[in-house]
Parts: structure tokens; C-alpha cells; sequence
């Protein structure tokens, strides 16, 4: 992320720099004031903490939640899985209609003339690479983004058009705003771009934002904060310390914006406030459902008749932060981390054994780290929708299943 707006989920220590011995502030905006931390996760939820840890480096340790028997299932079909991973799509060749792809990190994208057709797929990037392949995460990514993005349409349109298939969604073409809007509620991160690391630092305005003395990491923030990016092709483009200069204030780093040609105020207007509600609304079903929405980033763009719509992807673990809200109190006043949901401890995996900047090859992420990390994405989805995770019949190749299902749908819209 830029300087003004990382998202980086690191997971730190067990321990962090600071005990605590101040309040939380985890107080959430005014939908929410009549939660209280003690609030139980709904009956049918999983959260315990307990599981024993699948990766443990001599330095690092992550609490998960417990599997139970219920879930043997879902644990045999993932370890199961790992040679039907859909790394790579090609549906250009095998969808009549389809023009160019265009390879995303996670996502490929194919022009289907007045459409586009996104294909999540199961790679797991980071370090601007991609680390491996796992199990059912593009079903989960995209179950989790159509679900969101139903339950998001009185806050903003979107462009979403149909799903026909568990790992495609079909939209409208728009233009994208070339800006990343984050969202955030903690103190956190680790990452030398992090809100935390930059708030060791020294530094109280933060893009337009006051950040006051005297908080401990994983604090929440007084009030959520907007923290935008430019983005360029496949990277954010970090804002340089002398234009940082000229970001004074919320309303002069919209300015900025505005001056470089990204969006026109109006927009920017438009898509900072559906931003900051979309977040609002999501931190509150969130805790409705025994977890903390902690920082997440969204993308708009505009359709041809000047509508702002969202797109992308909407509170995903892959596009967020998500904490156990039932321990957060505790272990943060224990000094401890947060219980989460994350993707980062096999990215810390990877920084633990090789260095994933500069190395031509990179390890084998270990089969224990991959089965983990899609059950901990599977767990997340049937918390936030309250659904069963449907698992897709894998003795149909993925690829043949999607090529079908997206020509019977193109074939419909035509």
C-alpha cells in the first residue's frame, strides 16, 4: 500500500511491545454503542480458540478456532484437494465469445464484449508473487463478495450481474477509479507502511487524520479513518514524503486526488462517504456474528451512464482483517494478539524461511499451512453468511465445470 494507507495484515508476535493497561476504546460507531464486549457469538458459531497451532515458528505462535468433529468433512475434502487447485484459467480458448484475459493476482478477467467475466481463482498472492494454490478459496472469495454485495445495495450499487458458477461473477464493464479506499478501526499492523509502525514512528496526522498520543497496538481508533491509495497496473504507488507534506488534511488529500487526474471531487466525494459506510455496516454484522471487522480496502468504478458502482471484492479474508471479537478485550488488555482470521501466518512462514523479495525460487508452502489457511477461509464465510459452505463436486475438472457454466451464461445474455 502507499505510504498513507497500508492494509498489510501481518501477524506479529504473541506478545507486543506494549502490555496494555489502558482501555481498548472499542467503542463502535453509533449503530453499535449498546454492544458490550462480553456480547456471546450466536448459537451454531465455532469460535473457540483452543485448536492447537498447525504453524509455529521458534519465535511465533498462532490461536485458532477449534475444527471439531462437525468439520472432519470439510478437513478430509481440503487435503483432498490439493492437486484440483484452480492456479491457472484459459477460458479464452474454451468460451466462444471471450476476447482477452487479463491475469490479476488472484483474479483473471475476460472481456466478454459488453461484460466481463471474473474468475477467482485459488492462488494466494503476496510479496507481489504468488506463494501457492488453495483449496476452494476462490469459491470462498467469491461466495463471500456476492454475499456481501447483496447485503451492501443499500449503501451503494454494484456491478455485479449474475454468478454462474461457484468461482465466476459476471459484471459490468466500468471504468475503474485508479484508487484503493481503506478503511480501518485499529491501531495495528507490523509492516513498515502499517498504521502502527508508522505510529511508533512518531507520526500524529496520518493522510488527514489525527491520530492522538498515547496508544498501545491493536488499540481501536477513536473513530474509523479513510486512508486512500493510488494504485498503479499491478502495485500501489506510494505517495512521496513531499507530497505527504501537502496532506495536511482529509479535504487536501482528496485535492490531491482530484489534481492528478484520478477522480473529480464529486466522486470522490461520493465514493469516500459510500466507503466509510460500507465499513460501518460491515463491523456491525461482523460483531453480530462473534467477529471484528478491523481494516479492509474497496475499489469503485463507474459504468457508462455515470453510475458509481462497487466492484472487486467486498470483506474478504483476502481483502481484510478479521478478529475473534469474544477474546479481544481480554488478550488485549493481557497484551496479547488478537485471536483472528487471517491469511498472514503463511506469509510469516515464508518471510521465516526464505526471502520472499529477492528469491528466484521459493519453498513449498508444508500441506499443514495450506489446509489451515482454506479451512480458516471456509470458517470465516459460514460465520459472516450463516450458511453452509457447499462443497463443489471435484470429480468434474474445475476448469471444464467453469468453461460450461460461463458459456451457458454468456450464451443467455446475448
Amino acid at each position: 500500500m502507499a505510504n498513507c494507507s497500508s492494509i498489510n495484515t501481518d501477524i506479529n508476535p504473541t506478545k507486543t511491545l506494549y502490555k496494555s493497561n489502558c482501555s481498548s476504546s472499542f467503542n463502535f460507531p453509533n449503530p453499535l454503542k449498546t454492544h458490550h464486549l462480553k456480547i456471546k457469538p450466536k448459537s451454531g458459531f465455532n469460535l473457540k480458540t483452543q485448536f492447537p497451532v498447525i504453524y509455529a515458528s521458534s519465535t511465533h505462535k498462532i490461536d485458532v478456532m477449534n475444527k471439531g468433529h462437525e468439520n472432519e468433512d470439510i478437513v478430509k475434502a481440503i487435503k483432498g484437494s490439493f492437486s484440483n487447485c484452480l492456479s491457472e484459467t484459459y477460458l479464452h480458448q474454451t468460451v466462444p465469445g471471450l476476447k482477452s484475459k487479463t491475469r490479476g493476482k488472484v483474479r483473471d478477467i475476460y472481456d466478454g464484449g459488453d461484460y466481463l467475466v471474473l474468475v477467482t481463482t485459488d492462488r494466494q498472492s503476496a510479496f507481489d508473487r504468488v506463494l501457492a494454490s488453495i483449496p476452494f478459496k476462490g469459491q470462498v472469495l467469491n461466495e463471500t463478495s456476492l454475499w456481501w454485495f447483496d447485503q451492501t445495495r443499500h449503501i451503494t450499487p454494484n456491478a455485479v450481474l449474475s454468478a454462474p458458477d461457484k468461482n465466476v461473477t459476471i459484471a459490468k464493464k466500468c471504468t475503474i477509479f485508479p484508487v484503493e479506499f481503506v478503511v480501518r478501526g485499529f491501531v495495528t499492523g507490523s509492516t513498515d507502511t502499517s498504521l502502527w509502525t508508522v505510529y511508533t514512528n512518531g507520526v500524529r496526522n496520518y493522510c488527514g487524520n489525527v491520530i492522538p498520543d498515547g496508544l498501545v497496538k491493536n488499540q481501536r481508533l477513536e473513530k474509523n479513518i479513510l486512508t486512500p491509495t493510488t494504485k498503479a497496473a499491478d502495485h500501489d504507488v506510494p505517495v512521496t514524503p513531499d507530497e505527504a507534506i501537502l496532506i495536511l488534511d482529509f479535504n487536501i488529500f482528496g485535492i490531491y486526488i482530484v489534481e492528478q487526474g484520478l477522480m473529480t471531487k464529486a466522486d470522490y466525494d461520493e465514493v469516500s462517504s459510500k466507503a466509510l459506510s460500507l465499513f460501518e455496516y460491515g463491523q456491525r454484522v461482523a460483531w453480530e456474528h462473534g467477529l471484528i471487522l478491523v481494516d479492509t480496502k474497496y475499489e469503485f468504478g463507474k459504468t457508462s451512464d455515470g453510475t458509481i458502482v462497487l466492484v472487486d471484492e467486498v470483506h474478504t479474508p483476502d481483502s481484510s482483517r478479521y478478529w475473534i471479537a469474544h477474546s479481544y478485550e481480554e488478550r488485549f488488555q493481557k497484551g496479547l494478539e488478537p485471536a483472528n482470521v487471517d491469511k498472514e501466518f503463511l506469509r510469516l512462514w515464508f518471510k521465516d524461511h526464505c526471502n520472499p523479495y529477492e528469491d528466484e525460487v521459493l519453498p513449498d508452502a508444508p500441506e499443514e499451512l495450506v489446509c489451515e489457511l482454506a479451512w480458516r477461509y471456509i470458517f470465516l464465510y459460514e460465520t459472516i453468511t450463516g450458511g453452509k459452505f457447499d462443497l463443489p463436486d471435484t470429480a468434474v475438472p474445475i476448469h471444464d465445470r467453469i468453461s460450461r457454466n460461463v458459456s451457458l451464461a454468456l450464451a443467455s445474455l446475448r
